[in-house]
């Protein structure tokens, strides 16, 4: 195939492999397309052919709600929506992006320091990234990238469209410019820190590190430095269930505070023992310290320390049920856990909301359309976005109908798990 264009390799089946293991056999003739689209539309935007053909997915936590940024432990899978990117280097010291149907952005590798003006932006992301990266000795002065991509991972979604972003870019990076020096969990960490540096977001690893491994995982990120992933097998369909993320239509517009609010409350509580996070600190010391910490820190705040530690415990639980093939215990840990973020944390209802309660709203109609079956619980961050359901398959249809009836067509999105993270999809996987 050498010599050969990617166009013609696509046209001629040379990367149906690749794209029936990500996007699954029933959805070949739909990847094919998409992959045609982006690049034709690079041909167009940048007047080449691209060179290479790249993917990072979105992700879904399935356990360990607000855990990671408490060095705590995590449950997570990448899903079959992803951002599609086709590229080419350009060595013009440049990096042009063209996302379809927005403003192309170029940032120059000269100039790498986070700028204020472009906090919450995707420019701030490609910046962050390419820069953590020349930091770390990836030679991209006298570089230069073209790509032109295309996302089936809705903003806002709970999916984590911006770590998807974050890990393409990386990925597009390390392999076009660094040989592939970077291991997918160093990728994370370099879009963490894009992230929190250059976006002007606090987060956690496990958006990141969800994209970028691949699969279902374990994360314990007690030495946040080097986590232990450990990845855990998952068929849904052989466990008879579906995956939904739901739209609750709630917009995250202005309720970055209430983001905020978790990891305060925790590093206050985590103050009175002199420590940084709640791992730090010992279970039962904490349950001693009760009456202070009530005292001067609040009771939202302890409650949330409380869904914390019990969480933690949860994620180890499912990981135990989903070894030994206990797909009832598995579910049985989804519901205490959405249980413990409505009530405990508290990351559902944002503080003095009543006639908007998206969220709640969306958990009620899910648990009344599953019954007794599956199970449900709010999705990643909260108080705005998705939650998340597993519906047994022969339910699945009329769920989906049931929530669209109300929240609205496209509301409910079937996903499965993706085996890989972010990935040169033209070189054999």
């Amino acid at each position: 195939m050498e010599g050969q264009t990617l166009e013609t390799r696509l046209r001629q089946g040379g990367l149906d492999e690749a794209l029936e293991r990500l996007y699954g056999a029933a959805k070949l003739e739909s990847a094919r397309s998409r992959c045609a689209g982006v690049l034709e539309g690079f041909a167009k935007t940048f007047g080449k052919e691209a060179e290479a053909l790249f993917s990072a997915p979105g992700r879904t936590e399935l356990g360990g709600n607000h855990t990671d940024h408490e060095r705590g432990r995590v449950l997570a899978g990448s899903v079959d929506l992803d951002i599609l990117a086709a590229a080419a280097p350009n060595r013009s010291g440049v990096i042009r992006i063209q996302s379809e149907g927005y403003p192309q952005i170029t940032v120059d590798l000269k100039e790498l320091e986070p700028r204020r003006e472009e906090e919450n932006t995707t420019a701030a992301l490609v910046r962050g990234v390419a820069a953590r990266m020349a930091e770390l000795g990836c030679p991209l002065a006298e570089a230069g990238l073209d790509a032109y991509m295309s996302s089936t991972v809705p903003g806002g979604s709970g999916l984590s469209s911006s770590a998807a972003f974050e890990v393409l870019m990386g990925t597009m990076l390390n392999d076009l410019f660094w040989g592939g020096k970077c291991a997918p969990m160093e990728i994370a960490q370099i879009g963490q820190y894009a992230e929190n540096v250059f976006f002007g977001k606090p987060c956690g690893l496990l958006d990141q590190a969800a994209c970028a491994v691949g699969g279902v995982v374990a994360i314990d990120f007690a030495d946040s430095e080097n986590p232990v992933v450990e990845r855990i097998g998952l068929d849904l369909a052989a466990m008879g269930h579906a995956l939904c993320i739901i739209d609750s239509g709630a917009d995250h517009a202005d309720l970055t505070g209430e983001y905020a609010a978790v990891p305060e409350e925790l590093r206050a509580i985590c103050r009175r023992f002199g420590k940084e996070v709640l791992r730090e600190v010992p279970e039962q010391e904490f349950f001693a310290a009760l009456p202070e910490l009530r005292r001067e820190c609040g009771d939202r705040a302890v409650l949330r320390a409380i869904h914390i530690y019990d969480d933690n415990v949860r994620v180890s639980g499912q990981v135990g049920a989903l070894r030994r093939g206990d797909f009832d215990a598995f579910l049985m840990h989804v519901r205490d856990s959405g249980l413990s973020s409505w009530r405990y944390l508290q990351n559902v209802v944002p503080a003095g909301y009543t006639e908007h309660q998206d969220v709640a709203f969306a958990l009620a109609l899910a648990e009344r359309l599953l019954d007794t079956a599956g199970a449900c619980r709010v999705h990643g961050g909260g108080f705005a976005g998705t939650i998340q359901a597993f519906v047994p398959q022969e339910g699945l249809e009329k769920f989906r109908a049931g929530i669209e009836a109300v929240l609205g067509a496209g509301s409910c999105h079937v996903v499965a798990i993706r085996p890989v993270g972010g990935v040169r999809l033209d070189r054999t996987m």
